[in-house]
């Protein structure tokens, strides 16, 4: 809908928007008696050769000063104002240190700071349980841009598994919810606190244990393509990323999903929240998330799926789950079914106590 930065300024599609930034840009400038355009392009004129740094492979970015200068106006006012409402946001890749400069040229006394700004935008949109404004406290001078901003917020507190003494080549791949559930697993939404009522995380609330696999609830609505697929983005690229929490997320869920019965099954046990409309559209954004995804021997599930597959590959385990949902799913079939089998037990008694007689 909107470019922000040097990358999609040439799009014509996104031209209408320009109009938008205009009237961002006069409210920000408005928010402080006596300040201009003039003053704030001076400003930036001293950050130009940083913001440079910060992006690559752009034809002709550094040869007008102020044009790339003006750019940075408008876009950046832009982002501040938006934060400012907390509405909606998507991720926009522009320097972060560009954002706060103009926010702390016109920030009120009893403004909060725009990184704790960000935080309750991003909470709103990314809906994570985790994210906290104690996450920001003391990486606030190493954050790149927003979508930064959210990976760190987001995995907060999160720690790398133990390494563990499954092989992962040997691991089998995971079955999806439905054929899991067809072997007797049962689907929980877990808790997003623990006894002392802190906030958990959506990742590490990812269980199997003994047939019972629990998932955390999260919300998938139009935004969440946009979001996990720069969020994966970023894990691949960031060669500061140690452990690639999205990613490993995005490749379970496609290892869960591969239909739109598996987004029913997740979606009546609490566990999906669909604001999209039908299962499927669902169903394809996982699966598409999930091309090109390859996952290692720290894959941060892989004991879950592990010990998921193993049930599966139980035969008892399916015969127990075929039992209970053929003769077991209600209490008036499970009434039948015993009555059934009394009789049954009965009648080979009488038929036993007959031949007894006849010989004797």
């Amino acid at each position: 809908m909107v470019s922000i930065g040097p990358y999609h300024r040439k799009n014509p599609q996104l031209g209408p928007m320009e109009n938008y930034k205009l009237l961002y840009l006069r409210r920000f400038l408005q928010r402080k008696e006596g300040f201009d355009m003039k003053s704030c392009i001076r400003e930036l004129e001293k950050l130009k050769e940083e913001a440079l740094k910060c992006c690559d492979d752009i034809e002709d970015l550094g040869n007008d000063s102020h044009k790339f200068c003006q750019m940075l106006l408008l876009d950046g006012c832009f982002v501040v104002e938006f934060i400012r409402e907390c509405c909606e946001m998507y991720l926009m890749l522009l320097p972060f240190f560009v954002l706060n400069k103009l926010h702390d040229m016109t920030k009120q006394d009893d403004e909060l700071p725009l990184l704790l700004q960000v935080n309750d935008s991003i909470i709103f949109f990314v809906d994570l349980p985790n994210m906290i404004s104690e996450s920001f406290k003391n990486t606030k001078d190493s954050i790149k841009h927003l979508l930064h901003a959210v990976h760190i917020a987001s995995c907060h507190g999160q720690h790398p598994k133990k390494n563990l003494k499954y092989d992962i080549k040997r691991n089998k791949v995971m079955p999806n919810a439905t054929e899991l559930s067809q072997a007797g697993v049962s689907f929980v939404k877990a808790g997003l606190h623990d006894k002392l009522g802190d906030k958990t995380s959506l990742f590490d609330s990812i269980k199997f244990e003994n047939g019972l696999m629990t998932i955390p609830c999260f919300r998938v609505y139009d935004g969440t393509k946009t979001i996990l697929r720069n969020l994966i983005a970023y894990e691949q690229q960031s060669s500061d990323v140690q452990y690639k929490y999205f990613t490993d997320f995005a490749a379970f869920m496609d290892h869960l999903i591969d239909s739109e019965k598996d987004v029913s099954l997740l979606r009546q046990k609490g566990i999906i929240e669909n604001w999209m409309g039908e299962d499927k559209e669902v169903s394809s954004l996982f699966n598409k998330n999930g091309h090109g995804i390859t996952t290692y021997s720290d894959f941060y599930y892989k004991e879950e799926c592990l010990k998921a597959a193993k049930h599966y590959e139980k035969t008892w385990n399916r015969m127990k789950a075929s039992l209970r949902h053929n003769y077991f799913n209600s209490p008036w079939k499970g009434a039948s079914t015993i009555a059934a089998i009394i009789h049954l037990i009965l009648t080979a008694i009488q038929t036993i106590l007959v031949i007894r007689d006849f010989y004797k």
